[in-house]
């Protein structure tokens, strides 16, 4: 039996980042959940922040930031990064990060993180309490210890952790490839059948 909530924010669990803002000689790091892809081709991505907060005033101005995944090693850094304002102290120099030059936009990545999005901002929707900044990504810079060895990225290799409900996870091992489905159909197995749902 389910109940019945009010309206809320409750999707999860989903992707936690450390967004990177500014320049190179003056960054900031801002913790986001509210994030995700939204078109294909071409890329796009969204990031939703307060415009109290210190890094909308980055993002404004610079027109692009970085989307830096958080893996479990980071998880704590990632933590503080949403805590403390930009205002007061240096999240790079504090946090011991390293700030890495993007390819594409004057934004710092972060360098411990393994995989980062380079985003230039098309359009800021005010929402309500957020403004969304909507943005082609422009360059992905990633780790090659998370492709296998067919050159493919491996999440798996990441330990990147989520959110949700004001918590932060792990994520699991996988559970299969994206059409596995249908994979098994044409092995003479229906998918639905093991649990006895429908489609």
């Amino acid at each position: 039996m389910k109940t019945n909530w009010k309206a809320g924010t409750l999707l999860a669990p989903v992707p936690v980042v450390m967004v990177s803002t500014g320049t190179m000689e003056k960054s900031n790091i801002i913790t986001v959940a509210w994030t995700g892809i939204v078109c294909s081709e071409p890329a796009k991505t969204y990031v939703s922040i307060r415009s109290e907060r210190y890094s909308y005033d980055q993002i404004r101005e610079q027109g692009a930031f970085v989307i830096n995944m958080v893996t479990r090693p980071l998880a704590e850094i990632c933590d503080y990064c949403g805590m403390v304002t930009g205002r007061k102290v240096d999240k790079f120099d504090h946090c011991g990060l390293t700030r890495e030059a993007s390819e594409t936009i004057a934004c710092p990545r972060i360098a411990e993180s393994p995989l980062a999005l380079e985003c230039k901002v098309t359009d800021c929707i005010h929402l309500g309490t957020h403004d969304m900044f909507l943005a082609d990504i422009t360059n992905v810079a990633l780790e090659e210890s998370l492709l296998d060895d067919n050159g493919r990225l491996d999440i798996g290799r990441g330990d990147f952790v989520c959110y949700g409900h004001a918590a932060y996870y792990s994520l699991g091992k996988e559970l299969g490839r994206f059409g596995y489905s249908v994979a098994d159909k044409k092995k003479g197995r229906n998918a639905t059948t093991r649990t006895g749902g429908k489609r």
